[in-house]
């Protein structure tokens, strides 16, 4: 082993593998040194191989690149550049998987098949976690409830705002209180922005924004009677909802009103967001739940969920947001998959056996807690993500039953990030719980998830956010479509050639780049009444020329307002109507009528034809 630690290259790839000549084979030339060869670095070569992440990458060719067919040479460096990062991060990615430990850590697992996770209490859990887990268990009794509850992004500073107007922020690690304000009106929500330095509060007739030492900072008159709030922070976006219907995002770094959609659904007062792709999701009053980005006037998805209104609405962030859990006022709770919307996978009445409202919330390891009544229920994967046809309860992970009966209601849940701590607002104040294994363990401090973080790290973080912000025009469901191109339209015809010569357009065009008239002419929806004249019929028989352009367009709007020609455009259709091929039929002889009319008053007896021995036998109409 000592002679493997000794030697610095004894693990090298298979295919990079230096060649070693026998001991017993002496070189050519006048020296016959023999190579001394390791047997134990020999036989780990053979059976042992890099992660695919340092092994050296083969360099992008022309012949083998998927990019070949690209024209532009700068753009296709660039996109073979990009996909070769793509693939060395995919690649670290595996290595992650395969090498460091991928199961499930941190739940309460029992010792056999009649022992329940369910049975255990806070009280049992803290005597057997450390020390600095069991801080987290804290009860503050509070007069100005119900409660809201909001986290910062890493899981340190905690607000809280009651329906009186009772708000405070405070550090959870150190218990130090940051302002305490007595607002006096009524406040609904409240959110962290970018950190722990500005909070905003909905409170009863606008929305405002105050610092970490409780000082009013702004006044957001466009958001009125807000009822729910959510920041987004990648986009510096805040977003709100209120009693009026609207759904409003304001950002936060240059002050503008970006985009109001009216959801034309009465009021509202459930609001959640998807931490994948910054998606909000609305729930209201008629049981639909809405999705929303700021470039669309209208839903991108509407899905009716339940059968009474909306109480809360939360999206799982463990998988990417491809979950959505939802509770109704008529005592369900479902669990929806957002990539295909054909139903609910999992759907179960709450346990409290009462209607009322209900709160859902996702931890960052896919914990569901589901508070109603007067307890919280938890349950974990798979088996609340699992197709379950019968309304079946599924299994229960954890419960917490409040102490007693003045708590009620509960009005927020919320699980700490990094920590395996669940935050209840109810009535009498807040209450924190312990949860093994709801909590992310491992931190990623270029996401600002560092708990430790001082003040040159918070102001570099905010810097660096603030360039790398994304704009709003890039919130969608797909967010895998940035960076990529665009396929190839499979919506192609084939025109008619004219003529027996060749045509350029014969060869397969997809259909939005052709003109409006081709168009109507592929669909079966052009109209032979009116005359188009084309550019190879600009030249008559005799020479003239091309015909003058605003001839042209004057001869095209001749007619166009006439009642029978609005008939026939109304009537465009790809159907034979035996009314509309009657009207044209007619057309077509008055129009024959009024050129036979005009030849013979233009070319008078001349144009009339000459009398001939047949004429006897015509019948004349008396």
């Amino acid at each position: 082993m000592d002679a493997l630690i000794a030697k610095a290259d004894a693990i090298q790839p298979l295919s990079g593998k230096r060649k070693r000549t026998a001991p017993s084979q002496p070189k050519a030339g006048p020296s016959t040194k023999t190579v001394k060869t390791d047997k134990t670095s020999a036989s780990i070569v053979k059976n042992t191989t890099l992660p695919k992440s340092l092994r050296t990458q083969p360099n992008e060719t022309t012949e083998s690149s998927p990019y070949k067919h690209i024209a532009n040479k700068n753009l296709r460096r660039s996109l073979v550049k990009t996909a070769t990062h793509i693939a060395q991060s995919q690649a670290l990615l595996s290595d992650a998987v395969d090498l460091l430990p991928s199961e499930e850590s941190g739940f309460i697992q029992t010792d056999g098949p009649l022992e329940r996770t369910w049975r255990l209490t806070q009280s049992e859990i803290g005597r057997e976690t450390g020390a600095e887990a069991a801080r987290g268990r804290v009860e503050m009794k509070l007069d100005g409830g119900p409660y809201r509850i909001r986290y910062t992004k890493n899981g340190r500073h905690m607000a809280i705002a009651g329906k009186t107007g009772h708000v405070a922020s405070f550090d959870t690690l150190t218990g130090a209180i940051h302002n305490e304000l007595q607002l006096g009106e009524t406040c609904r929500d409240i959110v962290f922005l970018q950190d722990h330095s500005f909070y905003a509060v909905a409170q009863q007739k606008y929305t405002f924004i105050y610092d970490r030492d409780g000082v009013e900072i702004h006044k957001l008159k466009d958001h009125i009677s807000p009822t729910r709030l959510e920041f987004l922070p990648y986009h510096w976006l805040l977003a709100s909802v209120g009693s009026a219907g609207y759904l409003k995002y304001q950002d936060t770094s240059t002050g503008q009103l970006v985009a109001e959609h009216r959801t034309a659904l009465g009021a509202c007062s459930v609001l959640a967001q998807n931490p994948q792709n910054a998606v909000l999701y609305l729930g209201h009053q008629n049981g639909c739940v809405t999705l929303w980005t700021p470039n669309l006037p209208h839903p991108a998805v509407k899905v009716l969920a339940h059968l009474g209104p909306v109480a809360s609405v939360s999206v799982d962030p463990s998988e990417g947001g491809r979950y959505m859990a939802t509770a109704g006022k008529d005592g369900h709770v479902k669990v929806w998959d957002c990539r295909n919307w054909k139903g609910a996978v999992r759907e179960w009445s709450l346990r409290s056996g009462g209607k009322g409202d209900a709160e859902v919330e996702w931890s960052q390891k896919g914990v569901l807690a589901v508070a109603s009544g007067g307890s919280v229920n938890m349950y974990t994967s798979p088996s609340i993500k699992t197709v379950h046809n019968a309304p079946s309860q599924p299994p229960l992970y954890m419960t917490h039953p409040l102490p007693s009966a003045s708590h009620r209601p509960i009005t927020s849940l919320r699980f700490a990030p990094l920590q395996d701590i669940l935050a209840i607002g109810h009535a009498q104040g807040t209450s924190s719980i312990l949860v093994p294994g709801a909590g992310e363990g491992g931190m990623d401090t270029g996401e600002g998830l560092d708990l430790y973080e001082g003040v040159k790290g918070r102001r570099e973080r905010e810097v660096r956010a603030l360039l790398d912000k994304v704009q709003p025009d890039l919130i969608t469901l797909d967010p895998e479509f940035v960076g990529a191109l665009a396929p190839p339209s499979k919506l192609t015809t084939k025109l008619p050639t004219t003529g027996g010569s060749g045509s350029s357009r014969a060869n397969e065009v997809p259909y939005s780049r052709l003109s409006r008239a081709e168009r109507l002419q592929v669909s079966g929806k052009a109209d032979v009444t009116e005359e188009v004249v084309s550019d190879a019929d600009e030249q008559n028989a005799d020479g003239k020329g091309k015909i003058d352009r605003e001839e042209r367009e004057k001869r095209k709007m001749r007619g166009k307002g006439k009642s029978v020609k609005r008939y026939l455009r109304k009537q465009r259709k790809n159907v034979i109507d035996p009314t509309a091929v009657a009207i044209r039929a007619k057309l077509e002889k008055q129009k024959a009528e009024r050129k036979a009319e005009i030849r013979r008053v233009k070319y008078g007896d001349e144009s009339q034809e000459k009398s001939s021995a047949l004429d006897r036998f015509k019948r004349t109409s008396n």
